[in-house]
């Protein structure tokens, strides 16, 4: 265990390392926060719109319009989250990383007035369209947040800095399962304000966003600005040389590139493998199934028997954010690709026992507990990889040029997946039954071939480095991605797969 936390302890992590980083998983917390708050108070907040639509119409509003304004106020989420991620590059190109995260809470801001307000006005329109704002909001901010820590890291802390984006989505999501509580804000009384708690973590960035220095490399690279100041404040010493040298080769490499554009990315053979490989990994997290457990858990854990659901569905969460701890700490030691490649098979052999579980529960009433273990099992193994890797990994397979562009279109795909995901699932799974998760374990071990051999490593990579294996790839005119040998080693064959 002492091996698994050395890659931490060989880096100094200063506080403003600390507060910078932190202050932006903010904005990661709030897209967890307003993935999960809605699930809680859906018969409450039903019964508002039932209630106003009766007031309006001096009728009860019929079941299928009521399913519907539901589906769009969950659905829509999505909708603003891929609006607002397929728009990040146009922001941090203009504005910086940091200033691009403040100008965000404006949106934040607008929904949570509209949502909190809702229910006064007696108004579920505000309610929807508060969803597609914040939804615009956590769009950009899955853009924004990754992409801004990425840079101020050091090469050796990239990924456990870069996994802080899945913590702060995961505890996000338990906070709003625990504050979506009966007996806390998920009542008929408190819940506006559950839908508006969103405007505190906003105000909260706001007033520590200003106190952090915009990314140096951006300041260096885009704006042609001296950054070595807050490079060392960032890294605690004079020493910087390592980091500068590494930003100004990088600067040279993009004054050697035109202007890149997210049509040049799949029309470029330097650009089209590694876009194509984040594209892939987005997926694999998005269509793993976890969104379809998370909803199919609660009558999973009825028909095992528990009492109290909710709780069961936290102690989901608690597992959720346990693990995304534990990627934090390996995933220097480890690397990305190991965990990920972990991550995958373990779901899919999860989804098995699941699916046994479920089709056999009502011959045998000790199957419950299996599928509860399944659950867990899954949710563990989705956070040591295809939780958090994807989102962090995009900005290390792009150099400064091509990756707001990269991580636009990685974002849109993964919100877009995250969308067919949530208004598909429960209509197959009413034609499949459990055996839905049959699909799911074929995607899982699809994803798993295709990152065995398309993959690389990106431990303790610079961004130069790693953009240059994809460029001597392309200049071979080969399909296959041709990686340095450092990023087999892990693999143990051969380097030109």
């Amino acid at each position: 265990w002492a091996n698994l936390f050395e890659p931490l302890g060989s880096f100094v992590v200063t506080p403003w390392l600390i507060m910078a980083a932190g202050t932006a998983v903010i904005g990661s917390l709030q897209f967890g926060y307003n993935t999960g708050v809605i699930n809680a108070p859906q018969n409450i907040i039903q019964s508002f719109y039932n209630e106003t639509w009766s007031s309006r119409f001096s009728e009860p509003i019929s079941q299928g319009t009521l399913t519907a304004l539901w589906s769009l106020s969950v659905a829509i989420f999505s909708v603003g989250g891929m609006f607002g991620s397929f728009s990040v590059g146009i922001f941090v190109n203009r504005f910086g990383r940091r200033n691009s995260m403040l100008m965000a809470n404006v949106l934040a801001f607008i929904a949570a007035l509209l949502m909190g307000f809702s229910k006064m006005a007696a108004s579920y329109e505000m309610l929807i369209i508060g969803r597609f704002i914040v939804g615009l909001y956590s769009g950009l901010s899955t853009g924004f947040v990754p992409m801004y820590v990425e840079e101020i890291s050091p090469t050796s802390l990239r990924g456990a800095l870069g996994t802080l984006h899945q913590l702060g989505v995961v505890i996000g999501i338990l906070v709003a399962q625990v504050f979506g509580i009966e007996s806390i804000l998920g009542n008929a009384t408190l819940w506006p304000l559950l839908l508006g708690f969103t405007l505190l973590p906003s105000v909260l960035q706001c007033v520590l966003l200003p106190l952090c220095p915009e990314s140096p490399r951006y300041l260096l690279i885009n704006c042609n600005e001296e950054s070595k100041a807050l490079l060392m404040k960032l890294r605690g010493t004079e020493d910087v040389s390592e980091d500068m040298q590494e930003m100004r080769e990088e600067s040279l490499q993009m004054k050697k590139e035109k202007a890149v554009t997210i049509p040049e990315l799949f029309r470029s053979s330097v650009y089209r493998q590694p876009i194509f490989v984040a594209i892939m990994l987005h997926l694999s997290q998005q269509l793993s199934g976890i969104n379809a457990v998370f909803y199919y858990s609660t009558g999973i854990f009825e028909r095992a028997g528990v009492s109290q659901p909710v709780y069961a569905t936290i102690g989901a969460g608690v597992v959720n954010t346990a693990f995304t701890v534990v990627s934090l700490f390996v995933v220097e030691r480890m690397g990305r690709r190991p965990l990920h490649l972990i991550g995958l098979m373990g779901m899919a052999v999860s989804a098995v026992f699941l699916t046994v579980a479920m089709a056999l529960l009502d011959q045998l009433r000790w199957m419950s507990y299996v599928s509860i273990a399944a659950i867990f099992s899954f949710v563990a193994f989705f956070e040591i990889g295809p939780g958090p890797i994807p989102w962090f990994i995009v900005a290390e397979l792009f150099s400064q040029g091509p990756r707001p562009a990269a991580i636009a279109v990685a974002g849109f795909c993964n919100w877009s997946a995250n969308f067919l995901v949530g208004m598909c699932f429960q209509y197959v799974e009413q034609l499949c039954g459990p055996f839905v998760f049959i699909i799911f374990t074929i995607l899982l071990l699809g994803f798993f071939v295709f990152t065995y051999f398309k993959v690389p490593e990106t431990k303790g990579r610079t961004f130069d480095e790693i953009s240059a294996g994809f460029r001597q790839s392309a200049g071979r005119g080969s399909d296959k991605y041709s990686a340095p040998e450092e990023f087999s080693t892990l693999r143990g064959d051969d380097p030109d797969l």
